[in-house]
């Protein structure tokens, strides 16, 4: 986007003069908005890229630690599942303290680990699995960023905002392309060091740049009674259905798929990485999309969409196609829905959940997301392994998605038809 056009994107009503940044009013216009909403998404990428770091050195660790492939795999999970779990304490602090406060915050901490990995950490499993532990931290930014880009826009622009957020998880694409080359040139601190300079510059950047909108609705609950009321509310469970699947599947293709491709197609290690690159960068291009698209027609609409195509074609997939051109249309659609189903859920969320609880639900969907990926590999590895076909794995995807089709033209859909939006610093 030029910057004309994010000015004209981010243009809300018309405001009274402003007498100082604290008075400024309700509802936020000109380019601030789109200022704040480039440095979360940057936040998010860099922060996501220091929380992957150890994923593209995991088979390096195998062999220099003589690794186990079950102990290789725990030290590729242990941030991961900490990333998610993290999300949910961390998006009801951003309810209470905002952004402004949040974003500097996870990224100052974020420094620790990857220092303490790049330095003194790479000696022993345990050293790794501590500092990967830490390092899960990173990956708790998504719940800041949802609540405080929602904040900051309109109902009618708050898909396309927190798509547009929402792509900064390609900040994984950048350690999966720069931390082995990076290693093999300079040496193994070199990517956590370079990464660690990143973060610290964000952080600064953040604390004297970010500002949170102006008449945000800041939560006044205890955390504890608000995470009790969050978890009664209908929208968060069934956010956590729709997004475990959408970004769950996106993340367990970007980890299985290199794997699927070897295995059933016979592809060089290259040539099977290339084609999961493209997979990942379809499906953050489409997330934004997904975004505006639910801005336009409603995020029902894009959901029922995503999972009929999902569904298809995985059921296609299923029956093991050539890869050319049928394998390859079928992955390719189903990484554009998948992206494209992760924005429309967050659009779901901005305009149904209650304004002061935004980032607790965020914090839950985003949790369910992050650990919906690590279900399909361990059912596809369990497949492949008893039957020596991956078809059967991939036929229960398409029987999820119909699943979850069915809920979200049923129950999702009356939630969202009868839920006026919220309006978070727009009011």
């Amino acid at each position: 986007m030029t910057e004309d056009t994010f000015a004209a994107f981010s243009r809300g009503d018309p405001m009274n003069p402003r007498p100082g940044e604290d008075d400024m009013p309700n509802t936020p216009t000109g380019h601030r908005p789109a200022l704040m909403l480039g440095l979360a998404t940057v936040g998010f990428a860099v922060n996501f890229w220091a929380w992957a770091l150890l994923s593209p050195l995991g088979p390096r660790f195998k062999e220099l630690l003589g690794l186990s492939a079950g102990q290789q795999a725990l030290l590729v999970a242990v941030p991961v599942i900490v990333g998610s779990l993290g999300r949910i304490p961390v998006g009801a602090l951003t309810d209470r303290f905002g952004g402004r406060v949040m974003f500097p915050l996870i990224s100052a901490a974020t420094i620790v680990p990857v220092l303490f990995i790049g330095v003194a950490g790479q000696t022993s499993l345990t050293a790794l699995l501590v500092g990967g532990f830490f390092l899960g931290i990173g990956g708790t930014v998504f719940a800041v960023g949802v609540p405080f880009v929602n904040a900051w826009f309109p109902p009618h622009r708050r898909g396309l905002a927190v798509g547009i957020f929402g792509a900064g998880m390609g900040g994984t694409a950048i350690s999966a392309l720069t931390t082995v080359p990076l290693v093999r040139t300079g040496g193994a601190a070199i990517p956590f060091l370079i990464t660690a300079m990143v973060l610290a510059a964000y952080a600064v950047v953040a604390w004297l740049v970010l500002r949170d909108a102006p008449g945000r609705t800041v939560a006044t609950q205890p955390l504890l009674a608000r995470m009790a009321a969050t978890l009664k509310l209908s929208i968060t469970w069934q956010a956590c259905v729709l997004y475990a699947v959408a970004f769950g599947g996106y993340v367990a293709f970007s980890v299985y798929l290199p794997a699927y491709l070897q295995t059933g197609y016979g592809l060089e290690q290259a040539d099977a990485a290339n084609r999961m690159a493209g997979f990942v960068v379809l499906a953050v291009l489409a997330r934004p999309l997904g975004g505006w698209l639910s801005d336009r027609i409603g995020p029902i609409p894009v959901l029922t969409g995503v999972f009929v195509l999902i569904a298809v074609m995985a059921g296609v997939q299923a029956l093991t196609p050539g890869l050319m051109p049928l394998g390859t249309v079928a992955f390719l659609s189903m990484a554009a829905a998948l992206g494209a189903g992760s924005g429309a859920t967050f659009a779901l969320v901005a305009q149904v959940a209650p304004s002061d609880k935004v980032g607790t639900v965020t914090g839950l969907v985003g949790a369910a997301g992050g650990l919906g990926g690590f279900v399909p590999p361990l059912v596809m590895g369990f497949v492949y392994g008893r039957l020596g076909s991956y078809g059967l794995g991939l036929g229960l995807l398409a029987v999820t998605a119909a699943l979850t089709l069915a809920l979200t033209v049923t129950v999702i859909r009356s939630v969202a038809v009868h839920r006026k939006p919220q309006h978070v610093g727009t009011r």
